[in-house]
């Protein structure tokens, strides 16, 4: 999984290193061993579980790469600086001064009918959602590779309707057209951005109701052409595949990985 057309700008290596945002469970959790198990050297943000990212870091040490936890709430933006310092640190103890792999996935649930959903609700799903992938990026930029690569994570209910998703929806919705203006953005130093907007997958969110509850599983998968919702490794192995070399060509797009979701 060697960058794509990596320019000849400072940082270069042979050591890969990708920053995601949110790897201590689920869906963050499989794309962090799924990097590891390639080679690639992941920093990992959590919000509050530290016991849960440090079994992250156990378990990818059985792979070829330096994988290491950083506690970061994306919704709290002073504290970003740190956070890129604590990055700059990580690559420094690698000979590097950039890295190559962004991915913003970090992301909290709202579940609650259009009547219900509150302005407190509103502005956290935007904090976290939205200003927090903004604002990672922007403080992340000058320290990614010439030619690296950014993913940002939005949602299959951006294009198909589920009851009582009308906020989480409507915020993730506003990924989409970031990533488009970010890949116009970061063109000329042949960075790529683009979206992922995963469909029902079975993890912890909104209560693990997808990955727990069989009715509510047997719903996804009526409408589901493959039958089933995803498990996390299915999303994970996704995210890996949009970092390839294969990739490259793609740009400020978004890519659906639904199983063919309410076709």
């Amino acid at each position: 999984m060697n960058r794509v057309g990596a320019g000849s700008g400072e940082g270069r290596s042979a050591v890969r290193v990708a920053v995601l945002t949110g790897g201590s469970r689920g869906i963050g959790r499989s794309a962090v061993l799924r990097l590891a198990a390639r080679g690639v050297d992941v920093i990992f943000t959590y919000r509050v579980d530290a016991s849960a990212a440090e079994a992250v870091v156990q378990e990818a040490s059985a792979y070829d790469a330096r994988v290491t936890a950083v506690k970061l709430d994306v919704a709290k933006t002073d504290s970003l600086d740190g956070f890129v310092d604590r990055v700059r640190s990580e690559l420094a103890t690698r000979g590097l001064a950039r890295f190559d792999y962004l991915v913003n996935n970090a992301g909290i649930w709202h579940t609650a009918s259009f009547a219900e959903t509150t302005v407190a609700d509103l502005d956290r799903l935007y904090a976290v959602n939205v200003r927090g992938v903004f604002f990672v990026t922007q403080k992340l930029a000058p320290l990614i590779v010439d030619g690296g690569r950014i993913l940002n994570l939005s949602s299959g209910l951006t294009r198909f309707v589920f009851p009582q998703k009308i906020a989480y929806g409507a915020i993730k919705g506003a990924i989409e057209p970031l990533t488009r203006y970010l890949a116009a953005e970061f063109a000329p130093r042949g960075i790529t951005v683009n979206t992922l907007a995963p469909g029902a997958t079975a993890t912890d969110f909104s209560g693990g109701v997808i990955r727990d509850d069989p009715d509510y599983r047997d719903r996804v998968a009526d409408v589901t052409a493959l039958g089933r919702p995803a498990d996390p490794d299915d999303i994970g192995r996704v995210i890996v595949s949009l970092l390839s070399d294969d990739m490259g060509w793609v740009n400020g797009e978004r890519i659906e990985a639904s199983g063919g979701m309410k076709l």
